[in-house]
């Protein structure tokens, strides 16, 4: 299949559709407002809904009464955007709800800019709403791997009754690539828990998250949580290079990602032994790789487009107590290989 040249935003709605997605709720916020517009005008031609809501509020309420029919459903918004989306999420969550939320992050705090950033990662991967939940989050590094992501996101959230987040940076959005759309398989589950109508063959399905006796809730959260259990051990993914023989190991994902790499190919040409770890899940985090780095590995630099968040998982998988230091720029500043090299130079010091 010949590959397209298309803008990240375009080909994250191009890809919804094409895994089936119908429904689609929202309201514009830079730099992801390309989503909603291809969804005004692709949706209606596959016999869809596109509403753009009055709020990101009323959004989410809107993507939680879809799911509860068993649509397959998508919201897209930014940063600020998804903050007040965060009471909803947390309903669609405690209702065991499958959906996609792509968050396109632009910088912040407040409403920040509308440059790149990964300022939200604490939002994405410690709840950001209300209670005890989480829910799986993925941050692509190119567009094709969006794409890709964007299926595998829909059939996650069906499998396990739960929100999924691609969270991009405001880059990927923005950025043109060449992107193959791959047949796809829409994989088909039983929704028998949808609020369907009942023909008179059953029971009415209630689907709600209050529980006001406190033993149900607790028994509900414990639940929930045995699901994260089974989401930890069958969905994390990542991805490595050159970490066998490395004595400097950087973290990083998305956009920066793909910035490291630039600056470990011209150090490896250089004799300098440097690794990548590159999750692609943030939740769930690849803590295991983290811990069974080899005992050649003398330091891990954390790289972000934030002040330093996913610096505290690096450090949670860190058994080995290996140094680790942390390079970052914020605000929508995008860091630069010859930065990254830079500061290894300065870790390395005499070595390599």
């Amino acid at each position: 299949m010949a590959k397209v040249l298309i803008k990240g935003n375009e080909a994250i709605g191009r890809a919804a559709i094409n895994a089936g997605c119908r429904y689609f709720f929202g309201y514009p916020i830079t730099p992801q407002n390309e989503i909603p517009e291809f969804m005004s005008k692709e949706l209606p031609k596959v016999g869809g809904a596109f509403v753009q809501a009055e709020s990101e509020v009323a959004a989410i309420n809107m993507v939680y009464g879809a799911a509860g029919c068993g649509a397959r459903v998508m919201t897209t918004s930014s940063s600020p955007g998804i903050a007040l989306k965060q009471e909803g999420i947390s309903y669609i969550v405690g209702s065991e709800l499958p959906c996609l939320i792509v968050n396109v992050m632009r910088g912040g705090p407040g409403l920040g800019g509308i440059q790149p950033s990964q300022a939200d990662y604490f939002q994405a991967t410690r709840g950001g709403g209300n209670g005890d939940y989480y829910m799986p989050v993925y941050v692509p590094a190119t567009v094709q791997e969006t794409v890709d992501l964007i299926t595998k996101g829909f059939d996650v959230a069906d499998k396990y009754r739960t929100p999924v987040m691609i969270l991009a940076d405001g880059m990927i959005g923005q950025i043109m690539e060449p992107v193959e759309f791959k047949e796809v398989a829409v994989t088909k589950i039983e929704k028998d828990w949808a609020t369907t109508g009942t023909e008179n063959k059953r029971e009415p399905n209630i689907i709600n998250s209050l529980y006001l006796k406190p033993e149900e809730l607790e028994q509900h959260c414990n639940h929930l949580f045995e699901k994260y259990d089974k989401i930890k051990e069958n969905e994390c993914m990542y991805e490595t290079d050159e970490i066998d023989d490395a004595e400097l190991v950087v973290v990083a994902y998305g956009t920066t990602a793909r910035i490291a790499k630039n600056a470990i190919t011209a150090l490896r040409e250089k004799g300098k032994k440097i690794g990548l770890i590159r999750p692609i899940t943030v939740w769930p985090f690849p803590y295991d790789v983290i811990a069974s780095l080899n005992d050649c590995v003398k330091n891990i630099l954390v790289v972000e487009m934030s002040k330093g968040q996913m610096i505290e998982d690096v450090m949670l998988g860190n058994k080995k107590q290996i140094k680790i230091d942390f390079y970052g720029r914020t605000g929508g500043m995008v860091p630069s290989p010859e930065e990254i090299i830079e500061k290894i130079d300065n870790l390395l010091g005499g070595r390599g």
